[in-house]
């Protein structure tokens, strides 16, 4: 089976706004043109091409459901599709406190607090497109180290094709890739001063956007997006 394209469910800010420009700027990446973009003028860090490697290819973004390669007898239409009917589906619209810090070593805009709106969305969104996913390959099960994975991360990897879900879920937008522990109280810093006009208000969770990645020397690019049903 081939490993390619990818699909992947995140969310992502929408088109133009203030936390997609900066958040786009940060990686050096727009995903939704599938373009470079130059750094933000007077960036503190001469490595930061480097810090910022992995995050840019995937774009700025936070999971929603894994990138995946499409079952036997799944096609992008068909996914495409089933993101529409999702997004239709009246929901309770998650708001958090946007924060930028430091988990699991590397530097993400984060909520400050836990929201079950928050956790139920992104547990739908693997339930639901779960039947759109292949099996996980050898080489993808190895990539997520599953040695160092606990009992249930390990289960969720083979169950899911990922271990963070359900319980394990913590939304984050990535904006640095691993950072030495004696440099990351001042990445921290200077990122929570380039983010602070985003990070004043709360954030909605409203939107979600199909990535596609179509070999694996690509970038993921935005190939549609949706705005999310409000319940209320």
């Amino acid at each position: 089976m081939a490993d390619f394209p990818r699909y992947a469910i995140y969310y992502a800010p929408e088109p133009g706004s203030t936390l997609d420009r900066l958040g786009s700027e940060l990686l050096g990446y727009d995903a939704h043109r599938g373009a470079a973009l130059p750094f933000p003028d007077g960036m503190e860090f001469s490595d930061w091409r480097e810090l910022t490697q992995d995050p840019r290819k995937y774009g700025f973004h936070a999971t929603l459901k894994a990138p995946m390669a499409l079952a036997p007898g799944k096609d992008e239409d068909q996914l495409v599709e089933a993101c529409a009917t999702f997004a239709g589906e009246p929901r309770a619209i998650p708001v958090i406190e946007p924060v930028v810090d430091l988990i699991s070593g590397f530097i993400a805009l984060v909520p400050a607090k836990p929201s079950a709106a928050l956790q139920g969305l992104a547990a739908d969104c693997v339930r639901a497109f779960d039947p759109f996913r292949a099996d996980l390959t050898e080489k993808d099960r190895a990539r997520r180290n599953p040695s160092k994975l606990s009992d249930r991360q390990a289960d969720y990897l083979d169950r899911w094709g990922y271990p963070y879900v359900f319980e394990e879920f913590r939304f984050h937008m990535t904006l640095t890739g691993r950072v030495a522990p004696d440099r990351a109280a001042g990445i921290v810093a200077t990122l929570r001063g380039r983010l602070s006009e985003v990070t004043r208000e709360p954030l909605q969770v409203d939107r979600f956007a199909l990535f596609r990645q179509d070999t694996d020397r690509e970038p993921f690019r935005i190939i549609a997006h949706w705005p999310l049903a409000s319940s209320t």
